[in-house]
């Protein structure tokens, strides 16, 4: 083990050390000595370990390398939602929550081994230079993309607004590879677009919950309020949203209620615990909601739909959701790393847990797509696996100790993993829409409820 490398890891359990000792006191001395002698030791193995690989393994190792695979292991090991990113990884996912950046446009996804373009986003420099859903991205500015990482390619994709990249593409029925030189601009990520489905009933698809979702969902409404026929139902399309933002979902949730409590939150800290309260609106929304769910719809959506299902504010059609109810923070580290690691579970208002359970729908409907020909085809449903099939997956309450420590606390933001391949951004098109039996469904209910509610008057 070189000398520097032994230096840092020794100034390590130092800083630990000293930082125990200065975090509890000296009325607690012998537990708290007890416990640093503990971590001590076992930072010391840590060490040896490190200076045999550096030493003795058959190849030569990364010393950098081995230790943050290590923290990563260690961050991972508490549960599902908790890891280290990489200064790459932790830029990525600053990006996602911002709600725009630098690049050209395309949601790209790893399929049979091949980097493909799932869609090029409607507008942008990808789309008007004629990028296709399909295309295979063979090479970024001559760097086969075989040879480095998705992380690696976005990055290589992603650059300054008015500089240029070539894309290297094989295109179905092409026999050669296609160059597209394409000029970088600034990309938003949409995560809210909305339709009128008739003359009186609205559509809203929210595609995860980035910084500017909550104003953009407020603006689609608007537009959906300004026909000229009042507005009598809104459906609400959270489907496949992995999540996001806290805050966002507490503002979201808030534009359809007037009072009451929208989410709580319950963490081992005080200072992480928190409940979340509506309040009165300027305008008034009191037309019928229906929330469409399914095994894609976490974090974020959950809140959102367990909120107005609660409240008896809107009716959740779909199947159930995929059950993340834990409240995430991420802190930057000193090398442009990041550390994104569970702080609390969240409770719906009545109380309750989702935790590893999902928010079960009023109506459960599998979603399929109704072909002109009257037949039904079932969708494929990608979503199999949900929280509670996740390795170290948290349960749904907390231990007892735990459970006193629920007072009001300082509020915390909240962010979920949410890449570019789970977005879609074609543009809504109402006959597709309307070949999709859920929403179909919830639009008979809402003509329903206007017809009953008519018949009563």
């Amino acid at each position: 083990m070189t000398t520097k490398t032994r230096q840092k890891i020794y100034y390590a359990i130092l800083v630990i050390s000293v930082s125990a000792l200065l975090t509890f006191g000296g009325g607690v001395y012998r537990e708290v000595s007890a416990s640093s002698d503990d971590t001590y030791r076992s930072l010391k193995i840590f060490s040896d370990v490190i200076e045999q690989l550096e030493n003795n393994y058959v190849e030569e190792v990364d010393s950098k390398e081995l230790i943050q695979k290590a923290i990563q292991g260690m961050v991972q090991s508490l549960d599902p939602h908790s890891t280290y990113l990489p200064p790459d990884a932790f830029e990525l996912l600053q990006d996602d929550t911002k709600g725009e950046f630098s690049g050209v446009g395309i949601v790209i996804t790893a399929r049979k081994g091949m980097l493909t373009v799932v869609s090029p986003i409607e507008g942008t420099p990808a789309y008007r230079a004629g990028i296709k859903a399909g295309d295979i991205i063979y090479k970024v500015d001559g760097t086969p993309t075989r040879e480095i990482t998705i992380g690696e390619t976005v990055k290589k994709i992603k650059g300054p607004k008015g500089t240029s990249v070539i894309l290297t593409i094989l295109r179905k029925g092409s026999s050669k590879p296609i160059d597209f030189k394409i000029v970088r601009n600034v990309i938003p990520i949409e995560s809210v677009r909305h339709i009128m489905l008739n003359s009186k009933y609205g559509y809203v698809r929210i595609y995860n919950f980035t910084e500017k979702t909550t104003y953009d969902i407020e603006g689609a409404l608007d537009e959906l309020e300004s026909g000229e026929t009042e507005l009598k139902g809104l459906i609400m399309d959270i489907r496949d949203n992995p999540g996001g933002l806290l805050p966002q979902a507490i503002g979201i949730s808030e534009l359809f209620l007037e009072e009451g409590t929208i989410l709580s939150i319950k963490g081992r800290l005080k200072k992480h615990t928190q409940i979340y309260k509506a309040h009165k609106n300027e305008k008034k929304r009191d037309y019928p909601i229906i929330v469409l769910i399914n095994g894609g719809s976490a974090s974020a959506s959950e809140i959102v739909a367990g909120a107005l299902q609660d409240h008896k504010r809107a009716l959740v059609l779909g199947t159930t959701s995929f059950g993340k109810g834990s409240v995430q923070t991420v802190k930057p580290l000193r090398d442009g790393s990041g550390l994104k690691f569970t702080i609390a579970r969240y409770y719906t208002p009545s109380g309750q847990s989702i935790q590893a359970k999902g928010i079960e729908p009023d109506i459960i409907l599998k979603r399929k797509m109704i072909e002109e020909t009257e037949t039904e085809e079932d969708w494929e449903d990608i979503y199999n696996i949900k929280e509670k099939d996740l390795k170290n997956h948290l349960e749904a309450e907390p231990d007892k100790k735990s459970e006193e420590n629920f007072k009001s606390g300082k509020e915390e933001e909240s962010t979920s993993d949410s890449s570019l391949e789970h977005t879609e951004f074609a543009a809504l098109n109402l006959k597709t829409l309307m070949l999709d039996n859920q929403v179909s469904r919830a639009l008979d209910i809402l003509v329903s409820y206007e017809i009953f509610k008519n018949l009563k008057e």
